[in-house]
């Protein structure tokens, strides 16, 4: 992969938790409180369905149980986790546990796509880590244990869920699976809103507009963009492009919150720009380190809509 690909499918990556970022704002300031599943439930189920008219492919074969396994792990069961989060911690503390997530990543990536952790990886999720609790962490919030095991539950889910769909991200077009795994998770929450919560919220035309933001950019957008990128790119580097996520975070309670930003802050953000540029794609031959999970693009042919990977005669079993 050219290096002028690699940063190409790094910024097309950084799109996603950028967007992520704003969504903190967005929905404390326009979006019906009170109802975590139907929020999460209207947020996915509409950005999948946007996607599916652009793509317009049906799952087949196994993508039915994929679409499952991942709708659960990277929207449904995800989205609720971190609603939960959210209101049983502050929100530096459940940002701060999201950002393990690369270590995480790295990990699972590991053990199977055989993407063995570089050392520039390793430390730019040390150095990214330790801006992100730099910058959310005061010392004054109070912990509960629930809402630390919510979060590093989402964290968990969400960094296998990501694994498993790069490792799966050679046999469909992105945008197809990723219009799949939004319906599923979307479509295993509305009954669960219906059932928890009752009668959907009444909406005025702020959290229509925002849950028009939210569905489109922060979903829809936001997912085929990280989900492309995971194709293209090492888990390890799209673990630390996460960490903008917070980073975004902070930035806008600047700009838009009127919070003040703190020297401690701008040092953070500064740590947080520094682990990603210290873990960035690997030069040149970085495409021959992808493992079982290789992402480079043409590695395969399209037919009937799957992706089928070539290899040479020596690596068929």
């Amino acid at each position: 992969m050219e290096a002028t690909s690699r940063w190409m499918w790094t910024l097309v990556t950084a799109l996603a938790p950028v967007a992520w970022g704003t969504n903190y704002f967005v929905t404390h300031e326009f979006l019906p409180a009170g109802h975590p599943l139907y929020g999460a439930a209207i947020r996915a189920l509409p950005a999948g369905l946007l996607l599916l008219a652009v793509r317009r492919e049906r799952p087949r074969g196994s993508w039915w149980w994929k679409s499952l396994v991942l709708g659960v792990l990277n929207v449904g069961a995800f989205f609720v986790l971190i609603y939960v989060a959210a209101q049983l911690l502050p929100t530096s503390l459940a940002s701060t546990v999201m950002a393990t997530s690369p270590l995480v990543m790295m990990l699972i990536a590991w053990v199977l796509l055989a993407e063995r952790p570089r050392p520039a990886h390793l430390a730019g999720a040390g150095v990214g880590l330790g801006g992100v609790c730099l910058m959310l962490l005061t010392g004054a919030a109070s912990v509960d244990i629930r809402g630390v095991l919510a979060s590093a539950a989402a964290m968990i889910m969400s960094s296998w869920g990501y694994v498993l769909a790069k490792r799966w991200s050679h046999q469909v077009e992105v945008l197809a699976s990723t219009a799949w795994q939004l319906i599923a998770g979307g479509l295993l929450l509305l009954p669960l809103a219906i059932a928890v919560e009752g009668a959907p919220p009444a909406l005025d035309a702020p959290a229509v507009l925002g849950f028009g933001y939210v569905t489109v950019a922060a979903t829809a957008v936001a997912f085929a963009a990280w989900f492309a990128g995971l194709r293209h790119l090492p888990a390890g580097t799209v673990g630390l492009v996460g960490l903008l996520n917070p980073a975004t975070g902070v930035l806008l309670g600047t700009l838009l919150a009127g919070e003040a930003l703190t020297g401690r802050q701008l040092c953070g953000l500064a740590l947080v720009l520094a682990g990603i540029l210290l873990g960035r794609p690997p030069g040149r031959g970085a495409g021959r380190g992808a493992g079982r999970g290789g992402t480079a693009a043409g590695s395969g042919v399209v037919r009937d809509g799957v992706r089928r990977r070539s290899r040479p005669p020596s690596a068929r079993r």
